[in-house]
């Protein structure tokens, strides 16, 4: 269900929605795009994005763009285990929610 050469189905909605995919892919390529934040940690922070949405292909991506741009397994490890804790955190914190107090 999740394999990459799904991605080639992209020129379908390029196709279906030209104008739409253009804006996305642009939006996609500048907010990517080296700047005040390097494209090695912008690629870091799309792999902690991808590991708390659990998108396969984010995943896939960004890990090959971040070691592209020279982050190391060391930091790739660290990006899982930082999206770890703020998914965890996120839990706890919205656990809140469910307590009425003591």
């Amino acid at each position: 269900m999740y394999g990459m050469k799904n991605l080639t189905k992209m020129k379908d909605l390029d196709a279906l929605a030209p104008e739409a995919m253009k804006a996305f892919v642009a939006f996609d390529k500048a907010a990517l795009a080296a700047g005040a934040i390097s494209v090695k940690y912008k690629e870091l922070i799309a792999l902690g994005v991808a590991f708390t949405t659990q998108c396969p292909y984010c995943i896939e991506l960004h890990a090959g763009n971040a070691r592209g741009a020279g982050a190391s397994e060391q930091e790739i490890a660290e990006a899982v285990l930082v999206a770890a804790a703020l998914r965890a955190g996120g839990a706890v914190t919205h656990g809140t929610h469910a307590l009425k107090g003591i």
